[in-house]
């Protein structure tokens, strides 16, 4: 062991790690709201696969409202019109159109199975899962209101807050994963290897090879991936390095590795000096020293 190497761990500040737990916290509730919704899919397929056909999104509120009120297709082809347009308009759908259609629909719709042995026991089952999904659906709103105060609150939060594409979800999560210990990380490799972004090369011989890196925290990681894949719509350069990945033979998912690679090294910087990014000012800098990145995708300045 190198003792000399080691640095004492201490907590962050109650601030910080409050957000920390929050977003954590926070993702577990939306997986298992995931969970339930492919649950609730599956089941809606065996005898009313019209659903999903109609709604997409079989997790939304309008859809769980609908269930709850008409779980299966012979109750709501029973409902009048008038009480179907009501209910729609009630619930953000506000498209005459997509109205009209969807009453058609229904009105013309037959029964995927008449076998009512199967069809109740899938009603009883479709009955609690809308209602698990409706109370993740709150606390998950809740979770979002607290981990908003906690982030506004934060004297950090003006640096995550001003990345393109982070977002009310996405700029905590960013915050949390760097904390509030300037002292912590002495440069940015540091953050890119513990948070798993970084590849692992190993050797053997005189072989060597590059692979994913599993020993890390898997949300810290999540969490970058996520938002670098956002930041593609959101900046000029984050989008042209990304399809410069790819045209060099990386697939998605490597490509968005790598452009968060790119991106802590930019959020290190920013956080380490307590000024907030400005895309201007980076695109300045990549002009000022020739980057071949710019020159490579053409940015007009």
């Amino acid at each position: 062991m190198h003792r000399e190497k080691l640095r004492r761990l201490s907590p962050d500040t109650e601030a910080t790690r409050l957000i920390q737990n929050l977003v954590e916290e926070r993702r577990k509730l939306v997986d298992e709201k995931t969970a339930q919704s492919n649950r609730l899919e599956a089941h809606l397929k065996i005898y009313f696969p019209q659903i999903p056909q109609w709604f997409g999104d079989v997790d939304s509120p309008l859809v769980c409202a609908l269930l709850e009120r008409w779980s299966a297709l012979e109750a709501l082809q029973k409902a009048r019109p008038d009480a179907l347009r009501s209910f729609f308009r009630k619930h953000q759908c506000r498209k005459e159109e997509l109205i009209e259609s969807r009453i058609k629909a229904i009105g013309e719709a037959m029964p995927a199975l008449k076998d009512r042995a199967v069809v109740e026991a899938q009603l009883a089952v479709v009955k609690v899962l809308v209602q698990v999904i409706q109370v993740l659906h709150q606390g998950i709103e809740d979770f979002n209101r607290q981990i908003q105060e906690a982030a506004e609150a934060h004297p950090d939060f003006f640096i995550f807050e001003s990345l393109p594409g982070a977002g009310a979800v996405m700029a905590p999560r960013l915050l949390a994963a760097f904390g509030s210990q300037r002292e912590h990380y002495r440069n940015a490799a540091e953050v890119q290897t513990l948070s798993g972004i970084a590849p692992v090369t190993e050797s053997s011989g005189k072989s060597s090879w590059i692979h994913f890196r599993f020993a890390c925290s898997k949300f810290v990681r999540q969490s970058f991936h996520e938002w670098a894949a956002l930041s593609i719509t959101q900046s000029q350069w984050a989008r042209a390095y990304y399809e410069l990945q790819c045209r060099r033979g990386k697939r998605h998912h490597a490509a968005v590795r790598a452009l968060a690679f790119k991106w802590i090294r930019i959020i290190f910087r920013c956080w380490k000096e307590r000024v907030a990014y400005d895309e201007k000012v980076y695109l300045a800098a990549l002009a000022q020293h020739n980057s071949p990145l710019l020159a490579a995708t053409k940015i007009a300045l």
